[in-house]
C-alpha cells in the first residue's frame, strides 16, 4: 500500500466516526428535546403515577381537566356560571354552582346530543302543550339557551343598566325570579321554560357524576352523604351503618 493510500484509508475512517459521533450527539439532542421539552410538557402523564388522580397541591383538590368550553362563548359562560350560583349558592353546608364547576356540565351537555334534541321527535307541526306535556317547540335546547342568555342580558340592561354578571346577587335573583314566573314579555323563548331548564340542569350539574364535568371533587355527594359510584357492598352489608368515600365512574377505570 503506497504512502498515499494509507492518508486516504485514515481519512476515510476519521470522517467515519466523526459521523456516528455527531449522530450518536444528534441523538441525545433530540431525545433530550422530546422527552423534555416538547413531548414531555404536552403529556403530563409521563411524570405522574398514572393510577393516581391529579390534584393541585396548593389546596390538594383535583384538577378536572374537562374544564373547557365547547358550547358557550367567554361571556355566555360568565352568565350561566353566574346564574347557577343564585340557584345553587355556596352556603355553610358547602360549595355552590360556581366550585362545582356546574357552568362547565351545562356547556358540555349542549354540546352534545342533549342540546341538538337527538333523541326528541321535533318535527312539524307544533302546538302549545299543556303545562304537563312540557316543551313543544321547534328550537333546540342549545338554540334555547343561546337566545334566553341574549334575552336575560338585554332584560338586565332595561332593568339596571347594567349587564346580568355586573349585577348585586340580589339583582340577579330578581331577574332569575322575573324569568321564572313569567314576568318578562319575550316573543323568542318561554321565560319560565328556559329558567325550568336551566334550574334542573344545574342539579344535574351539582349531582352528577364529576365524570361529566360537575360535581367537582365529589363535594356535591359529600353534602348529601351520597357514596356514588361504588361496585359492591358485599363486604359491609351485614355491619352497622358505615360512612363510605364517595367514588367517581372514574375511578373504576
Amino acid at each position: 500500500m503506497s504512502l498515499t493510500d494509507d492518508k486516504k484509508k485514515k481519512q476515510s475512517e476519521s470522517e467515519r466516526l466523526s459521523r456516528r459521533k455527531f449522530i450518536k450527539n444528534s441523538g441525545y439532542a433530540v431525545g433530550g428535546l422530546a422527552v423534555g421539552g416538547v413531548i414531555g410538557s404536552v403529556i403530563p402523564w409521563d411524570t405522574e403515577d398514572k393510577a393516581a388522580p391529579q390534584t393541585n397541591n396548593k389546596n390538594n383538590k383535583t384538577t378536572n381537566f374537562t374544564h373547557a368550553l365547547m358550547n358557550f362563548s367567554q361571556a355566555e359562560f360568565k352568565m350561566v356560571d353566574a346564574a347557577t350560583e343564585r340557584i345553587f349558592p355556596e352556603d355553610e353546608n358547602g360549595p355552590g354552582a360556581k366550585e362545582l364547576g356546574v357552568a362547565y356540565y351545562i356547556d358540555h351537555q349542549l354540546a352534545g346530543s342533549y342540546g341538538l334534541n337527538a333523541r326528541d321527535y321535533m318535527q312539524p307541526p307544533f302546538f302549545n302543550g299543556e303545562k304537563v306535556q312540557g316543551y313543544q317547540g321547534r328550537l333546540r335546547r342549545k338554540e334555547i339557551f343561546r337566545i334566553a342568555l341574549k334575552e336575560m342580558q338585554s332584560y338586565s340592561q332595561k332593568k339596571y343598566k347594567k349587564g346580568f354578571i355586573s349585577l348585586t346577587e340580589e339583582e340577579q335573583n330578581a331577574i332569575l325570579t322575573d324569568f321564572a314566573e313569567d314576568k318578562v314579555k319575550l316573543m323568542t323563548v318561554s321565560p319560565s321554560g328556559f329558567f325550568d331548564l336551566l334550574r334542573s340542569m344545574t342539579l344535574e350539574g351539582v349531582y352528577s357524576d364529576p365524570l361529566y364535568s360537575g360535581n367537582k371533587d365529589m363535594d356535591g355527594w359529600r353534602m348529601r352523604n351520597y357514596p356514588g359510584n361504588q361496585m359492591s357492598y358485599t363486604d359491609i352489608i351485614e355491619e352497622d351503618f358505615k360512612d363510605i368515600p364517595p367514588k367517581s365512574l372514574r375511578e373504576h377505570m
